[in-house]
């Protein structure tokens, strides 16, 4: 149980606390128990926590950036550099969002009913279509971090992975809120919905992060099409979420984020 925070001197352990649940469910990065927990593995409540996601999306993509600035400093070209980084990444998070994304591309397109599409999704195993987009997902992110390596420089590109990395967390919510679990006992259900304070509250911190990392080294145009980019794709993949499988599952929250970062990606390495 979180402490409360009507008090302004224990406000600060919540937001900590918070961050803390959202990189032990997002990542496999080490997190302390802290003092003022309760249980530290028990069931994240997702009406609330998601709050601090882009916070903790932030410290995950520093996780990336600051495998982009050693393998750079050492004096690997922007393909090896983008091979680092892209390693230390799924190191990080333990693979989960690329096996959302495999997941749900073999339950959307491999089953003609929302039934037998849930039923793909839920197996282990790896199909075609599986297999081609997650593929296509890792080629579209090493490309586009090493194209932003070459065309901005290392210390740009690392701020853009702490960004992006911040914004397609916060996209990967949009599912959540915005439908029904397509299975009432699945695991997505037992979570929580965030609530419209908590979704506004994440939205908030991510277009704070956005300018204050993108605007100064991208310029306003380009942080704005990052932005823009992220929640086109959560709006287009909660479409077609909705009419593929009736609502949402782990699997889609997990795949919109990892859209929506090579979205966010390579709207930066376009040329407006």
């Amino acid at each position: 149980m979180a402490p409360r925070h009507d008090r302004p001197d224990l406000a600060w352990r919540v937001f900590v606390l918070e961050t803390v649940q959202c990189l032990r469910f997002y990542t496999r990065l080490p997190t302390p128990r802290l003092a003022w927990e309760m249980d530290p593995h028990g069931a994240p409540d997702f009406s609330r926590i998601p709050r601090m996601l882009p916070v903790a999306g932030a410290i995950l993509g520093g996780v990336g950036a600051a495998a982009l600035v050693a393998a750079s400093w050492i004096g690997l070209p922007p393909m090896a550099v983008a091979a680092v980084t892209l390693t230390a990444q799924t190191l990080a998070t333990g693979a989960l969002h690329e096996d959302a994304l495999a997941d749900m591309a073999d339950g959307f397109w491999g089953g003609h009913t929302p039934e037998r599409r849930l039923e793909i999704m839920a197996d282990s195993r790896i199909g075609s279509y599986g297999a081609t987009a997650l593929a296509l997902g890792l080629l579209l992110r090493f490309s586009a971090i090493a194209g932003l390596v070459a065309q901005a420089g290392p210390g740009r590109a690392a701020l853009a992975l702490v960004a992006t990395a911040a914004i397609a967390r916060v996209a990967g919510l949009f599912p959540l809120w915005a439908l029904s679990p397509a299975r009432p006992g699945g695991k997505s259900a037992s979570v929580g919905r965030p609530t419209d304070r908590t979704m506004a509250t994440a939205c908030s911190i991510t277009l704070a992060l956005a300018v204050l990392l993108l605007a100064p080294g991208f310029g306003v145009v380009k942080a704005a099409l990052a932005l823009a980019l992220g929640g086109l794709t959560a709006w287009l993949c909660v479409r077609l979420a909705r009419a593929k499988i009736g609502g949402h599952t782990g699997d889609v929250a997990g795949a919109v984020t990892l859209i929506a970062e090579i979205a966010a990606l390579l709207g930066l390495l376009t040329r407006i």
